[in-house]
């Protein structure tokens, strides 16, 4: 089943559920892929988004709302904060699962190797490998340090 019937699939069980929290949260994910559908349509592509595009669009939404659960906290707003955070869970179920530091590791040699990274400044053909194969598995902000590590070792 593809990323986008799981959705369709989910939002309908949460209607019949009647729970309010996962049908606000996955209508918000839906609103989000039918605006990224919008554009591509006006690209050319009418098919809309394929799903490691779903999935970026994923991986952002759950660091927006990390940082505003983050920022919830720090103002003692611990309600709004825990809504954040359930909201993070739903989200989550629709995203691979993260790799472990060792898999981050390997994923990051592997990449190097194909990409035939010699220095830094082959750090983007580095990271173009490893969105292209690992969107929604990786943290990317936190994946940097470790590529430029590892490229600084080569």
């Amino acid at each position: 089943m593809s990323l986008r019937d799981r959705l369709i699939v989910s939002l309908k069980e949460a209607m019949r559920a009647k729970d309010a929290t996962r049908l606000m949260t996955l209508r918000l994910i839906n609103a989000a892929i039918k605006d990224r559908d919008i554009d591509a349509r006006a690209d050319g592509n009418e098919s809309g988004v394929p799903d490691d595009v779903l999935l970026a669009i994923l991986s952002k939404m759950v660091k927006q709302r990390q940082e505003s659960a983050r920022a919830y906290e720090e103002g003692g707003r611990l309600e709004l904060a825990e809504k954040e955070l359930s909201e993070i869970t739903i989200v989550e179920e629709f995203l691979p699962r993260q790799l472990s530091a060792e898999e981050t590791e390997k994923a990051i040699s592997s990449a190097i190797a194909e990409s035939g990274a010699s220095s830094i400044r082959d750090m983007g053909k580095v990271m173009g490998v490893l969105k292209s194969k690992y969107t929604g598995q990786l943290d990317f902000g936190k994946v940097g340090g470790t590529v430029k590590a590892q490229l600084s070792e080569v």
